[in-house]
């Protein structure tokens, strides 16, 4: 099926593709069996209809146009390879010759990939944090854990910094009670701040079933930020008492039978995490850094298209919450309350979205970057975990709603990305090269000859190191 190309700008084509009669007819033979096979016509039966009938029926029109339908998916994709473009987004087809045993001819105006040339990877340096782990940072998850295992007893004495108290809060505006700022049961831990302005110091010397009433602004409910007069009622004060640090608490806490193990094994999962992060700031780094040196034009309709896609599924969203985009923005979860300027990042992020992915396909695809049934796989083990279902659910779920391309090219884009940090230079505070290419998912280093394996993008395996470890166990969840 012979096809011409028309460059109408750097993000558009025209493809005219022509379809012999003698390529189509085969189509238009199974397009009078499939409508023989459909209709009822009193005197025939079901696939014995004759084609003159279904022409004075139907029209031979409808039934070169289904073949028409059936062939064309095939003679475009035949055509953007001849031409050797890369779509983006689906065409605009139009029959622009339909002759009964001629030729048929038909366009297609296209978003188009445009040209353009990406950097050397290996020029490319990015700066991430340390991850060194200080002795501090080690004894903060030691407490945490000392916090998490504590134990709690009531007190008769009044409320004093670090005791626990259990009180109940209304809040009143003029003498009248305000109906949504009640609250029963509430836990609060005196002298930590952050709850109300003035709480710690209204509760203070206070017993149980003690009350005291103070002056403050309101920080939810419908009169947020007003000023009101608030009442706590203390029902308990409680004293916290922490475990010891010792072979006990490290048997509770861990899989490790002394402190020093625990602690040690402590110091090493924050050391992965730290390496963890560090990847992490890396591939977004490395990323940035591919887009700001790759300089092309945007399709204009694929840009529209994401950014009003995207405006109408936060609007949708807190439509659902009963919200406006102003409601949202004066939350203060944004940096902005002005929703033309919220919308205005949104569309700034929604084309560099675009041009990533534009960006990470050309590198697959010039890579020939594989996509294995064990990264498939993996990704399905994620979206699992992810969502609190299986991996046979997952697939099941790609499957039925058409994912399978849209999954395997996110994975070829992750690949991709890898392939950038692993090629780049990535140095830490101290101007130390990180060695990302060998970390694996758990924050530990892979082996030399299996990390040689990792340099063309693809994840390193996983498999359990030699070298020596810090300790002879690994923490259980809670320790870590």
């Amino acid at each position: 099926m012979p096809s011409t190309i028309e460059r109408l700008s750097e993000t558009s084509a025209k493809l005219t593709i022509t379809v012999p009669f003698a390529e189509l007819k085969p189509h238009v033979d199974k397009a009078y069996q499939d409508i023989a096979g459909q209709v009822s016509i009193a005197g025939f039966r079901k696939g014995k209809v004759p084609r003159t009938l279904i022409d004075q029926r139907y029209g031979r029109a409808a039934v070169l146009q289904e073949a028409i339908n059936a062939v064309l998916p095939g003679a475009y994709e035949a055509a953007i390879a001849e031409q050797k473009i890369t779509p983006l987004g689906q065409p605009d087809v139009d029959v622009t010759k339909l002759e009964d045993d001629d030729e048929v001819e038909f366009t297609a105006l296209v978003d188009v990939r445009p040209d353009f040339d990406l950097p050397d990877f290996a020029t490319i340096k990015i700066d991430v944090t340390n991850a060194d782990v200080t002795d501090e940072q080690v004894n903060e998850r030691v407490e945490l854990l000392r916090q998490r295992f504590a134990t709690y007893s009531d007190v008769e004495r009044a409320a004093k910094k670090g005791d626990y108290i259990i009180f109940d809060l209304s809040a009143a505006q003029g003498g009248k009670e305000l109906e949504d700022s009640q609250a029963h049961g509430m836990t609060y831990q005196v002298g930590t701040g952050g709850l109300i302005d003035g709480l710690d110091e209204a509760v203070k010397g206070l017993k149980a079933g003690e009350s005291k009433t103070f002056s403050s602004k309101l920080v939810g409910g419908l009169h947020k930020d007003e000023s009101a007069d608030i009442t706590i009622t203390v029902s308990k004060v409680q004293k916290q008492d922490l475990p010891e640090v010792d072979a006990e608490f490290a048997g509770l806490v861990s899989e490790y039978d002394t402190a020093e193990e625990m602690i040690a094994g402590l110091r090493d999962s924050l050391e992965r995490m730290a390496r963890l992060e560090q990847a992490s700031q890396a591939r977004d780094k490395a990323l940035d850094a591919v887009i700001d040196a790759t300089k092309f034009p945007l399709p204009e309709n694929m840009v529209s298209g994401e950014v009003e896609a995207r405006k109408e599924q936060i609007t949708e969203q807190l439509s659902r919450m009963g919200m406006s985009i102003e409601d949202y923005l004066e939350r203060g979860e944004e940096s902005t309350k002005d929703p033309e300027e919220f919308w205005a990042d949104m569309a700034k992020h929604s084309e560099r979205a675009i041009r990533a992915q534009i960006i990470l396909d050309k590198i697959a695809e010039e890579r020939a970057i594989p996509v294995s049934q064990e990264d498939l796989t993996a990704m399905l083990l994620q979206k699992a975990e992810e969502n609190g279902s299986t991996p046979d659910e997952e697939a099941k779920h790609m499957v039925e709603h058409g994912h399978m391309a849209e999954w395997l090219g996110d994975i070829r884009r992750g690949k991709a990305v890898g392939l950038i940090v692993n090629s780049a230079k990535v140095v830490d505070a101290n101007g130390k090269q990180v060695n990302v290419a060998g970390l694996r998912s758990d924050g530990t280093y892979a082996e030399p000859e299996v990390e040689a394996e990792a340099a063309d993008g693809k994840s390193a395996k996983t498999d359990e190191p030699k070298a020596k470890k810090t300790a002879a166990k690994k923490p259980k969840k809670a320790a870590e």
